[in-house]
């Protein structure tokens, strides 16, 4: 392979492995919002457990996706530097946006959240976490429309060899973003439905005491499924009417994975519209444990082809009919500075995707008892909001 080559593996290894994270980090702040919502309404233990378990799953997945999204940082100087002198100015300013306004609130509104149990007032406390939610989805917004610059740089003209932003309001609504933002959100809701029911059915294959707990956990995983795949599926051909002509020719590898993207979509769609009416009868189900443990990472999967689809059906141009992806290369390099810089992003990246992993399945098998997440506040009462 040649320099180019490299550096495009090198960029879709990095960008897949990261966005596993991220899918996840998407589907459950929502879930954990609302388990927090029941808890606070209701005050019973049980709506508490949900909150303490499943958000610790959450907080654990962020944490170690932060330093994925670190090396995602260094791609565009290393590799690219050539799109960040052509574009930088239009492509460079939703990633600042994402992390100056929603990343650097996400993180404050999230420490607040695991902080402040038993020292915030109850609604303050639940105001953090949905506040959480939305800067995650503002987050995932500006990341789009940087992506969704690269589909269609709308909002930008070139003057003197460079692009310049003339229309912010075109850039943030782009065409190819309108659909593709709620695809994505709907894309994390399908999978963390579907993780709920996947490791429900490994507790409750395995017996134990908290039977009751995850029997609850596998049927929210369960709607939750049903509702993410059906809007992921219909966002997703929507998506369709904003792409440009041409697209999908430049790169022999990008039809059959939209075209595998689509198949597994509608079989899994079939396939989770066959669970709702037996959303009862599925915990009690031993038999059917395993497969639905198989199922769980399939999500996984097909929002990475879609994502490697989406970017391969643009090639050979970086920005549309403005900037090829051999011209965005950072020049002077060669195949064995790529290479050394791939063996090593992949192997901190895949090391910390097992460590999501070994960590999350740890909390699985341990269940909802000796949680660390509110363990400080067990014994003591959450203060009242005085003025």
């Amino acid at each position: 392979m040649d320099a180019l080559d490299l550096a495009r593996t090198q960029f879709a290894v990095t960008g897949s492995l990261h966005f596993l994270f991220v899918l996840l980090t998407l589907g459950l702040a929502p879930l954990v919002a609302i388990m927090h919502t029941r808890w606070t309404r209701s005050g019973a233990p049980e709506h508490e457990r949900a909150v303490r378990f499943w958000g610790q799953v959450y907080v654990t997945n962020y944490a170690v996706g932060i330093v994925t999204g670190l090396v995602m940082e260094f791609q565009f100087g290393l590799s690219w530097s050539g799109l960040s002198r052509y574009a930088g100015d239009v492509f460079g300013a939703p990633l600042a946006m994402e992390t100056l306004v929603a990343f650097f609130l996400e993180s404050t509104f999230l420490g607040l959240w695991i902080f402040g149990w038993g020292r915030l007032p109850k609604w303050l406390h639940l105001a953090c976490i949905w506040a959480v939610t939305l800067t995650a989805y503002a987050s995932a917004w500006f990341i789009m429309a940087a992506n969704s610059f690269l589909q269609n740089p709308a909002g930008a003209v070139e003057r003197g060899g460079r692009m310049e932003l003339v229309d912010a309001a075109a850039l943030f609504t782009n065409k190819t973003l309108v659909f593709s933002f709620p695809h994505v959100i709907s894309a994390g809701l399908f999978t963390a439905g579907m993780m709920l029911v996947g490791a429900s059915a490994y507790r409750l294959r395995r017996g134990g005491e908290d039977a009751a707990f995850f029997t609850r956990s596998m049927r929210t995983g369960i709607v939750t499924a049903a509702l993410g795949i059906t809007l992921t599926v219909g966002f997703g051909y929507a998506q369709f009417g904003g792409i440009q002509e041409g697209k999908f020719k430049g790169d022999t590898a990008a039809t059959p994975l939209a075209l595998m993207m689509d198949v597994g979509n509608l079989m899994f769609f079939l396939a989770v519209f066959l669970m709702l009416p037996l959303v009862r009868f599925l915990p009690r189900w031993r038999w059917t444990h395993r497969l639905l443990m198989i199922l769980t990472p399939v999500p996984f999967v097909l929002a990475v082809c879609g994502w490697l689809a989406r970017e391969l059906g643009r090639q050979p141009w970086m920005v549309w009919k403005k900037l090829t992806v051999a011209d965005a290369m950072s020049p002077g390099l060669t195949p064995g500075m790529i290479t050394v810089s791939l063996v090593g992003f992949t192997a901190v990246l895949g090391l910390l995707a097992l460590t999501d992993y070994a960590l999350i399945a740890r909390l699985i098998r341990r269940g909802p008892r000796d949680l660390d997440l509110g363990a400080a506040a067990e014994e003591r009462p959450a203060p009242a909001l005085s003025l």
